[in-house]
C-alpha cells in the first residue's frame, strides 16, 4: 500500500501499522505457547538420560555390528507373511473401499443425507486408528497371529482408499455420464460405462500406493503379536540380540525398498 511521508514521498510498503502489528502478536504468541510446551517437556524429562544417549546408542552400535548373517536363514518365511500380510490386507481393503466410496461420492450416493454420512463416518473412522492399535484389538478378539495382522492392515486401509477414491469419483467428467443417460442408460449401465472406466487409473494408483504403505506398517505389526518380521524383531529386543536386531533391520529396509521401487514403476505404468 502507498504510504506518503511529509515531502509527500511516495514509500510502497506491503502491509499497513495493524498488520504488522497483529503478525508481530502472532508470533509473539506463538513464542509463549512454544516457551510453555517445553517447560512442560522439560518437567517431565529426564535430562541425564538424554545427554548419556550418544554413549547409550554407541554401544548399541558396537554390540550390533557385525550383522549375524547367519540368522538370516530364519527369516525366510517371517518376511513372507509380512509381504502376504500387506498384499491380503489390501485386496480386502479394496473390495470393501470401493462401495464405500461410490456411497461416499456426492455423484453416486444414494442419499445425501443418511448414507454418504453414514460411509463418511466409516471412512474416518477406520483411517483415524492406526492399524498397531487396530491389530492389539484384534489380537484380544481372534488371538495373536497372521490372521489378525491381516484385518488390521485391511481395516486401516479402507478409509485410506475409500477416501481417495471418492474423491475421483467426484471428479469424474461428467459429460461421459450425461451422454450414457441421454441414449436411456440405466444407473449401472451409467456407473459401468460412464463412471468406472474414467476412475480405473486412479484405483489402480490407489491400491499400489497403498500396498506400498502397508509393507512399511506390516513390518511393525509383530511386535504386538499379529504376525510377520516384527515378532522376529522383537523377541530379538527381548534377549537383547542386537546382531540379529541389526539384521532384520537390514531385511526390513531392502524389503521397503523393493515394495517401493515396484510401486514406482507400477505407478508410472498406470499414470
Amino acid at each position: 500500500m502507498p504510504v506518503f511521508e511529509r515531502d509527500d514521498t511516495q514509500i510502497w510498503r506491503r502491509r499497513t501499522t495493524r498488520e504488522n502489528m497483529i503478525r508481530w502478536f502472532g508470533w509473539l504468541a506463538g513464542l509463549v505457547v512454544f516457551a510453555w510446551c517445553w517447560q512442560i517437556i522439560s518437567a517431565s524429562t529426564t535430562w541425564f538420560f538424554v545427554w548419556d544417549a550418544p554413549r547409550i546408542a554407541n554401544d548399541i552400535w558396537t554390540r550390533a555390528t557385525p550383522p549375524r548373517w547367519e540368522y538370516i536363514t530364519q527369516l525366510g518365511r517371517p518376511i513372507w507373511d509380512t509381504l502376504n500380510i500387506a498384499t491380503l490386507g489390501t485386496i480386502i481393503a479394496l473390495f470393501l473401499a470401493v462401495p464405500v466410496a461410490f456411497l461416499a461420492a456426492q455423484n453416486t450416493t444414494p442419499s445425501k443425507l443418511l448414507i454418504r454420512p453414514l460411509a463418511l463416518l466409516i471412512i474416518v473412522s477406520t483411517r483415524s486408528i492406526n492399524s498397531l492399535i487396530w491389530a492389539l484389538l484384534l489380537i484380544a478378539i481372534i488371538g495373536p497371529g497372521v490372521f489378525a495382522g491381516v484385518i488390521a492392515i485391511a481395516i486401516r486401509s479402507v478409509g485410506f482408499c475409500a477416501k481417495l477414491l471418492y474423491e475421483a469419483i467426484e471428479e469424474i467428467d461428467h459429460s461421459q455420464v450425461e451422454a450414457i443417460t441421454a441414449t436411456g442408460g440405466s444407473r449401472w449401465q451409467v456407473m459401468a460405462y460412464g463412471i468406472v472406466p474414467q476412475i480405473l487409473p486412479a484405483f489402480a494408483g490407489i491400491a499400489v500406493f497403498r500396498w506400498d504403505i502397508n509393507i512399511r506398517e506390516s513390518t511393525v505389526l509383530g511386535l504386538v503379536g499379529a504376525g510377520g518380521i516384527g515378532l522376529q524383531l522383537s523377541a530379538s529386543l527381548n534377549v537383547l540380540a542386537w546382531p540379529q536386531v541389526s539384521l532384520i533391520l537390514i531385511v526390513i529396509l531392502v524389503a521397503v525398498i523393493i515394495s517401493e521401487w515396484v510401486s514406482a514403476k507400477v505407478r508410472g505404468a498406470i499414470i
